[in-house]
């Protein structure tokens, strides 16, 4: 039997919604491993539509369920409808959607409310002990939800490479326990069987983020 693996996504687009590439690497690689993806988006609006080529928000509205469909050719599900009992794993790609419509993480930091729908799906997987993967920004809901959990952003330390570094100090504050990583590899957090991995935090080649994501959908699948 294929393992199913819930994708959920925040959106279409780096700055307001999911990272494509995060997203589509995540199909890609669930594919090759000859797993089952079944996306789901919250139907909600987006927190604010922001135009990719000038960098800035418009007036537009749109809604998350929506935009995320752009990514899984329509084939995709109401978060709401999700249900844990017929699922093997869940995997959330990153994109400031994670941060901005998925939760407040973006305007409030540490100090974020996480979607209760959200939330409730993340502690269904967990009490299921159920595998959850998460990449770039999404290992900070993790964070937020699973006190003392283990996961990885990439580095701690703010650099050319490293610009968004100052999440992992958040998170530490947060009482989570963040381990540096290259953008190649993951961290599995065994106890509460989260496996995280960097992606798009760390200025590197694409390849290399796809290659950071393969690892992390592997051992998702490794623990479903």
């Amino acid at each position: 039997m294929a393992k199913r693996v819930a994708v959920l996504l925040a959106g279409c687009g780096v700055f307001d919604g999911s990272e494509v590439h995060e997203a589509s690497a995540v199909l890609v690689h669930l594919s090759r491993e000859g797993a089952q993806a079944e996306v789901y988006a919250p139907n909600i609006p987006q927190m604010h539509v922001v135009d990719h080529v000038k960098g800035q928000p418009t007036p537009e509205q749109r809604n998350v369920l929506v935009e995320s469909a752009r990514i899984a050719r329509g084939n995709i599900k109401d978060l709401a409808t999700l249900d844990v009992k017929g699922l093997d794993a869940l995997i959330i790609p990153g994109g400031f959607g994670v941060a901005k419509n998925l939760s407040t993480w973006a305007t409030q930091g540490k100090n974020c409310s996480v979607s209760k729908e959200v939330e409730g799906v993340l502690r269904a997987f967990h009490a299921a002990h159920k595998p959850i993967g998460l990449c770039c920004i999404s290992p900070v809901l993790a964070a937020k939800i699973f006190p003392g959990c283990e996961v990885t952003v990439g580095h701690d330390t703010e650099c050319e490479q490293w610009p968004y570094a100052k999440t992992a100090e958040a998170m530490k504050e947060l009482g989570c326990r963040h381990v540096n990583s290259q953008v190649t590899e993951v961290h599995v957090d065994a106890r509460n069987r989260l496996v995280t991995t960097s992606a798009f935090m760390c200025n590197a080649p694409i390849h290399h983020i796809h290659d950071g994501i393969g690892k992390m959908v592997r051992e998702v699948l490794r623990l479903a």
